[in-house]
C-alpha cells in the first residue's frame, strides 16, 4: 500500500474540501435559531464546522491508504511520546491563560468594570472538554495533515502565515453569526494568524505533536471564559497585541524557516 506522505498532499484541495464542508454548517447558522441567545457564551450552531478540517483530512487520506490511513490520523491526537522535552508543556498549557490574566488585568485598569464570580470547577471541566473534542476535530486537520505540505513548500514562518490567514478568513462567518462588531472580528482575525504562528513554532518545536496543538487550541478557546462573566471582557485587540510581543520574540530567536532552535 502506498505511504501517503506530505509530498502527496495537496493543500489546495484540502483547503477547497474544508471551505465545502463549511458551507452547510455557515447556512445552518444562518437559518437555524440563535444558539448565542440560548447557551451562556455567544457560540453559534456554525461552530459545529470545527469538524470539517478533520473530515477534509480523513476524505483525502482515505482515498490514498482507506481506513489504514484514517485510522493512523485519529492516533495522532494523543502522540504525546512526540514531546521529548516535557518543558513544552509549560507554553503548551499556560500561555493562554496568563495573557488572559493580562488582559483581564489592563481591562480592569482602563475601564469602569463589575466583577462578577468566576465560573465554577464544574464548568471549567464542561468547558475543557468542550473545547478539547473541537480542537481534535480542527488540529487533526491543520496540524495533522496541512501544515506539512505548507511547511515544505514555503518554510515555517510563511507556511504558518498562511495557514494562519485561512483561520482566520474561515472565521468570519461563525463572528459575523455570533453577533461580533466589525472591530472585534478584525482584531480577532489578526491576533488569530499570531496565535497560527505561535502553534506552528510549538508544534515544530515538539516533534510536531498534534496532541501538543490539540491541547494549545483548548487553551486559546477556554482562556477567555476564565475571566468573569463567561469572559465578557475579553478583549482580542489586546490579546493581539500580547500575540504580537510573543510573535517578535519568535522570529527575532528562531530560524524562520523551520521556527525552531537548536538549544531548546
Amino acid at each position: 500500500m502506498k505511504h501517503n506522505t506530505s509530498q502527496d498532499r495537496s493543500p489546495s484541495k484540502f483547503i477547497l474540501l474544508v471551505l465545502a464542508l463549511s458551507i452547510p454548517f455557515w447556512i445552518l447558522g444562518a437559518i437555524a435559531p440563535d444558539t448565542t441567545k440560548i447557551l451562556p457564551i455567544k457560540l453559534p450552531i456554525s461552530a459545529l464546522m470545527t469538524f470539517c478540517p478533520f473530515l477534509a483530512a480523513a476524505i483525502l487520506v482515505y482515498s490514498k491508504q482507506k481506513l489504514e490511513g484514517v485510522r493512523g490520523l485519529l492516533k495522532l491526537t494523543f502522540d504525546y511520546k512526540k514531546i521529548k522535552y516535557k518543558k513544552w508543556y509549560l507554553p503548551i498549557v499556560l500561555l493562554m491563560p496568563f495573557m488572559a490574566l493580562i488582559s483581564y488585568w489592563y481591562v480592569s485598569l482602563t475601564s469602569v468594570m463589575i466583577l462578577e464570580p468566576q465560573l465554577s470547577s464544574s464548568s471549567i471541566v464542561a468547558f475543557f472538554l468542550m473545547f478539547f473534542i473541537g480542537a481534535i476535530g480542527e488540529e487533526l486537520g491543520w496540524s495533522g495533515y496541512l501544515i506539512e505540505p505548507l511547511q515544505n513548500q514555503h518554510g515555517a514562518l510563511k507556511a504558518s502565515i498562511v495557514l494562519g490567514f485561512f483561520w482566520a478568513i474561515w472565521h468570519i462567518i461563525p463572528f459575523t453569526q455570533a453577533h461580533q462588531t466589525p472591530t472585534w472580528i478584525v482584531s480577532q482575525c489578526i491576533g488569530t494568524v499570531f496565535l497560527r504562528i505561535i502553534m506552528v513554532w510549538i508544534f515544530n518545536n515538539t516533534g510536531k505533536s498534534v496532541l501538543g496543538m490539540v491541547l494549545f487550541h483548548t487553551m486559546i478557546n477556554i482562556s477567555p471564559y476564565l475571566i468573569p462573566n463567561y469572559g465578557t471582557h475579553y478583549d482580542p485587540f489586546i490579546f493581539s497585541v500580547l500575540l504580537l510581543v510573543m510573535v517578535v520574540v519568535i522570529v527575532i530567536f528562531w530560524d524562520s524557516k523551520t521556527l525552531v532552535y537548536g538549544r531548546l
